[in-house]
């Protein structure tokens, strides 16, 4: 089966980054990396375009790393609480999901993507929690959090 050698012009998920030599179907190339302009045959006179290329990509790779060190900041210096309605007990009626701590983290004025916000499981219990959250491939925040009873707890 034949191969293409490909120069990626912009970052394609599961393949490269931009100014990487990959090496593709024909049919991948032909049908959706080169009329997207995502990447060009890998030529003699395109493989100069590499060098700036990855110039542009370390830039862009410097500039997203702070702008993900700048956002652990504002999510370690926030503090959330979240209250639930429970019984008189003090168990809980449904779960707390990475949705409601998005919502809490949009509210504190964390400009945060809602992928970023993940729970290894929703939450079932009152009291102090905190989850990690992978904010860029060498930052990762820790998100503190204290979930409440909106009704007082009878014992």
């Amino acid at each position: 089966m034949p191969i293409d050698k490909v120069l990626l012009l912009s970052k394609v998920e599961g393949l490269g980054a931009e100014g990487e030599e990959v090496v593709v179907k024909p049919g991948y190339a032909r049908n959706y990396l080169l009329p997207r302009k995502l990447a060009i045959p890998l030529t003699q006179a395109n493989r100069k375009q590499m060098d700036a290329l990855k110039t542009r990509r370390a830039a862009r790779e410097a500039e997203e790393l702070a702008a993900a060190q700048e956002l652990a900041k504002q999510v370690e210096a926030v503090s959330i609480a979240i209250a639930v309605k429970t019984g008189e007990s003090g168990k809980m009626f449904g779960a707390v999901t990475a949705n409601d701590l998005y919502d809490k983290l949009v509210e504190a004025g964390v400009e945060i993507d809602k992928k970023k916000v993940a729970l290894p499981a929703p939450i079932k219990e009152l009291g102090q929690h905190s989850t990690d959250l992978k904010l860029h491939a060498d930052v990762v925040a820790s998100l503190k959090f204290e979930i409440v009873s909106e009704n007082p707890i009878e014992e």
